[in-house]
C-alpha cells in the first residue's frame, strides 16, 4: 500500500513537472502575440510582416515536432525534456535583443525548433507512468491543461511585465523561468522506474516503415492537420483581433485574451476526469473516446458567432465556448494515441501529429494575414467552426476500433 501511494505520488509529480513545462512553453510563445501591437509598432511591420513571423515559428516548430519526439524517444524522457525546454528558454530570452523583422522572424525560428518536442516529451511521460484508467487525467493535467494554463496567465502578466520592463523584459523574464525550470527538472526527476510501461518505453521500438503502414496514424495526422490550425488562430491572432475590429486597448486585450484558456485549462482535466469515470462504469475504451470526441466536435461550430457579437466580451465568451469544446477534444485525441501506439513509440507518433498540425498552422498563417488585410476576421472564424466535425469524420473512418495495435520493432533498443 505504502509503495502504491509513492507510485501514484511519483507518477503525479511527474505529471505536475510536465504541467509546468507546457504551461511555460504557452507562456513563451504568448509574448509576442499579447504584445503585437506594441512590437510591429517599434519594428514597423504590418499585419502581413507579421503573418510571416509567427510562420516562422510555425514552420521549425512542425518540423521539429517530429525530430523532437524521435529525439525524446532515443535519450529518453528526463535527458530529452530537459535539452527540449533548455533550448528554448535560450531562445526566447535572445528576443529581447532583435532589432528588425528578419531578426525576429529568425528568433521566432529558433523557440519553434527547441518548443517541438515539449508535447512529444510531455506525452511519452504520462505514457511511461500512468495506466490506462488514469492516463486521460494524466494527459490532461500535463498536455492541454498546462499549456491552457500558461496561455491563461501570459496576457495579464505579460502586459504588466511590460508596462514595467518594456516587451524586451518580458522575454527576458521567459528565459529565466525556463531555466529555473530545467533545474528543477533534473534535480527532481530521475531514470525511468521499472514500471510495466516505462520498461516497454525502453524495449525496442517500431521503426518508420512499420509505424508508416498503420491506417490509423494517417487518421491521426489527417484529423490534427485540420483542427491544429484553429488553436494557432486562437494564439496568436485574437489580440489583433480585439484590436483592430473591436478597439481594444492592451489592457483590455490584457483583461480578455485569458478568458478562453482558463475555460480550456479547467475543461482540459475536466475531460480526462469524464473519461475515467466512463471507463470504470464499464463503458470501452472504444465508446468512451469516440463519445466524448464527437460530443466536443459538435459543439465547435457555435463559436463561428463571434464575430457577430455586439461587443468584445461577448466575442470573447463564444471563443470560450470552442475552447472548452478542445479541452474535451484535445485531451481525448492525445490519449487516443498512446491507447493504439505502444510507449515506445508515443513520443514519434505525437511528434508526427504534430508536425501535420504545425503545418496546418504554417499555411493557415501565411493566408490569415493576406484574409484578414481583405476581408477580415469573419472567413477565419466561420472556418474555426467547421474543421472539427471534419476531422472526426477521418478519425471514424481511419481508427474502426480504439486498441492496441500490432506493429513491427525493426529497429534498435531505444536508450
Amino acid at each position: 500500500m505504502v509503495e502504491n501511494s509513492r507510485a501514484t505520488q511519483f507518477r503525479f509529480g511527474v505529471a505536475l513537472l510536465l504541467f509546468f513545462a507546457s504551461a511555460l512553453s504557452f507562456f513563451d510563445r504568448q509574448v509576442l502575440s499579447v504584445l503585437a501591437p506594441s512590437i510591429l509598432a517599434d519594428l514597423g511591420m504590418n499585419n502581413v510582416g507579421y503573418s510571416y513571423v509567427v510562420a516562422a515559428f510555425t514552420l521549425s516548430y512542425s518540423v521539429m515536432f517530429t525530430f523532437g519526439g524521435r529525439m525524446i524517444d532515443y535519450l529518453g524522457t528526463r535527458r530529452g525534456m530537459g535539452l527540449t525546454v533548455a533550448f528554448w528558454s535560450l531562445a526566447s530570452l535572445l528576443h529581447a535583443g532583435a532589432a528588425s523583422a528578419l531578426h525576429l522572424g529568425a528568433l521566432r525560428f529558433l523557440l519553434g525548433a527547441g518548443e517541438g518536442g515539449c508535447f512529444p516529451g510531455a506525452a511519452k511521460g504520462v505514457a511511461e507512468e500512468f495506466p490506462p484508467r488514469e492516463r486521460a487525467l494524466g494527459m490532461g493535467i500535463a498536455t492541454t491543461g498546462g499549456s491552457a494554463m500558461g496561455a491563461v496567465l501570459a496576457p495579464p502578466a505579460i502586459v504588466w511585465i511590460a508596462a514595467r520592463a518594456g516587451w524586451r523584459g518580458a522575454f527576458l523574464l521567459t528565459g529565466i523561468l525556463g531555466a529555473v525550470w530545467v533545474a528543477a527538472w533534473f534535480a527532481l526527476v530521475r531514470a525511468p522506474r521499472a514500471n510495466s510501461a516505462a520498461a516497454a518505453s525502453r524495449e525496442t521500438a517500431p521503426g518508420w516503415r512499420s509505424l508508416l503502414r498503420a491506417r490509423q496514424l494517417w487518421g491521426v495526422v489527417a484529423a490534427r492537420f485540420l483542427f491544429d490550425p484553429v488553436f494557432y488562430f486562437y494564439m496568436f491572432w485574437i489580440p489583433q483581433y480585439l484590436s483592430r475590429e473591436r478597439g481594444a486597448s492592451l489592457e483590455v486585450i490584457g483583461r480578455l485574451t485569458w478568458i478562453p484558456f482558463l475555460t480550456l485549462g479547467v475543461s482540459s482535466i475536466f475531460a480526462g476526469a469524464v473519461s475515467g469515470r466512463l471507463l470504470r462504469a464499464g463503458w470501452s475504451l472504444d465508446r468512451t473516446r469516440k463519445t466524448v470526441l464527437a460530443a466536443a466536435a459538435f459543439l465547435t461550430p457555435i463559436s463561428a458567432l463571434s464575430v457577430w457579437a455586439p461587443d468584445a466580451g461577448y466575442a470573447i465568451a463564444l471563443m470560450s465556448v470552442l475552447m472548452f469544446a478542445h479541452g474535451f477534444w484535445m485531451t481525448n485525441y492525445m490519449t487516443l494515441l498512446s491507447d493504439l501506439f505502444p510507449s515506445s513509440a508515443v513520443a514519434t507518433v505525437v511528434g508526427l501529429t504534430g508536425t501535420a498540425g504545425g503545418l496546418g498552422g504554417f499555411l493557415s498563417n501565411l493566408a490569415i494575414g493576406r484574409v484578414v488585410e481583405n476581408a477580415g476576421f469573419k472567413p477565419a472564424f466561420v472556418a474555426c467552426g467547421a474543421v472539427y466535425p471534419l476531422a472526426l469524420a477521418i478519425l471514424l473512418a481511419t481508427v474502426r476500433r480504439v486498441e492496441r495495435i500490432d506493429l513491427l520493432c525493426d529497429r534498435g533498443p531505444a536508450r
